[in-house]
């Protein structure tokens, strides 16, 4: 009876030790004073995956945007990591890019799932000649190359 005591002490112990997922509960989310708030993205930078907005996160945006947040994290299409940002984000930021202007999905090559627009390069564009005429007219592609850290500006 004694070591089955002990062996219980020992497994509680490990479970009250072991890391937990961050639930919705837990997360402030905070409230919906952002300009972007309430349109069906993220805009909390303390976020990532698919259910953000693809435009730059800003500072500001951080705990106003709790609708689209705690939907998108409810779904399982966020995760929260805490108070920094995404490494994404990171090299984003890092890049000192401020602003990029993705276009539209007009070019013939557009969503196919490569990049085509010779601004980039990085293991997320095309491996077929790049032309001018594809500058900023497959952003949906380049996009989410670029979010998922497969694809950088050049230089």
């Amino acid at each position: 009876m004694r070591a089955l005591s002990v062996n219980l002490l020992a497994l509680a112990a490990a479970i009250s030790l072991a890391p937990t997922h961050a639930s919705a509960q837990t997360i402030d989310f905070g409230d919906d004073a952002s300009k972007f708030a309430k349109d069906g993205e993220c805009d909390d930078k303390r976020f990532s995956g698919p259910g953000m907005t693809d435009t730059p996160l800003l500072d500001s945006d951080v705990r106003h945007d709790a609708t689209d947040c705690r939907a998108a994290h409810r779904q399982g299409r966020l995760t929260f990591n805490g108070n920094r940002p995404p490494a994404t984000t990171q090299r984003y930021a890092a890049s000192g890019v401020d602003h990029i202007i993705w276009g539209d999905d007009n070019g013939k090559y557009a969503n196919d799932g490569e990049c085509d627009d010779k601004r980039f390069v990085g293991p997320g564009m095309t491996e077929t000649p790049l032309l001018e005429s594809d500058i900023k007219h497959d952003a949906t592609d380049c996009r989410a190359a670029f979010r998922q850290g497969r694809l950088q500006l050049r230089q």
